[in-house]
């Protein structure tokens, strides 16, 4: 190849990098979701609400991902918080409201209703089943509820994240209404784009109360990965997603 005809493609490629990242940082920015960031190889039914997007698993009868961009125009809302449970109306034989009562379980949150305080349709759609899975209490109103408070931190010292949070479907620890899983652990991945490259920090935390700190559960991005068998940020040039997902990385992310 010609050294000049070299070059060039170099700085075609280069360029073409450039301005993947300039779209994907606008995007979260803006608090919108950005196709290029949503996970892949799933086996769910993808639904676009107005503020974030999930997978719908029908055999579990809840999301097995939620992904959102974290802004914090989202979190100084003044949005006050729902208290209506809804079917998502865009699901065919909906999990109803009341699907849980009864069972021990919380209705918990994959899209945090403080994490969308922007307006009421942001709060309201936090509240349609498909955005909520059968959790323990005390793990929602414990551990689970402690590392919401702490991805909002982030998100406000950041400037904005982007985050990806499921739960473990393919380990049952039984069911509720006899179809929906109950899910035997839970995962958050929190994402940001710099100027100086990608920050990322990924949790696998069991479905139970603990009193252990949150940096006990950080794990790498594929080990989520090799559970789910969820492909995330497959979008990203190689070179980057290979070089964030196999590290369990805490430098970036304060805990205290």
């Amino acid at each position: 190849m010609h050294p000049k005809t070299s070059n060039f493609l170099k700085t075609l490629r280069a360029q073409a990098f450039l301005w993947s990242f300039v779209f994907v940082f606008c995007f979260l920015c803006a608090g919108a979701v950005s196709d290029t960031l949503l996970p892949s190889n799933y086996s769910g039914v993808t639904i676009k609400h107005t503020y974030f997007t999930l997978s719908y698993s029908n055999k579990d009868k809840q999301a097995e991902w939620v992904a959102y961009s974290l802004t914090p125009t989202f979190i100084n809302g003044t949005q006050k918080r729902a208290s209506k449970f809804m079917a998502d109306p865009n699901i065919k034989d909906a999990v109803g409201p009341s699907s849980y009562t009864k069972s021990g379980y919380d209705r918990g949150h994959l899209c945090p209703a403080a994490d969308m305080k922007l307006n009421s349709v942001s709060m309201n759609e936090t509240f349609y089943m498909s955005n909520m899975s059968p959790q323990a209490p005390s793990f929602n109103r414990g551990i689970w509820s402690k590392l919401e408070d702490k991805v909002r931190d982030w998100a406000l010292q950041k400037n904005g994240v982007y985050v990806v949070t499921g739960p473990l479907l393919n380990k049952s620890c039984g069911v509720v209404s006899k179809s929906i899983t109950v899910p035997c652990a839970f995962y958050k991945i929190v994402f940001k784009q710099t100027k100086a490259g990608v920050e990322a920090i990924a949790f696998m935390l069991p479905n139970a109360g603990s009193s252990m700190s949150l940096s006990q559960f950080v794990v790498s991005i594929d080990y989520i990965e090799s559970l789910t068998g969820i492909d995330f940020f497959v979008n990203l040039p190689d070179s980057e997603e290979e070089k964030f997902e196999s590290r369990v990385l805490t430098n970036n992310w304060q805990f205290n």
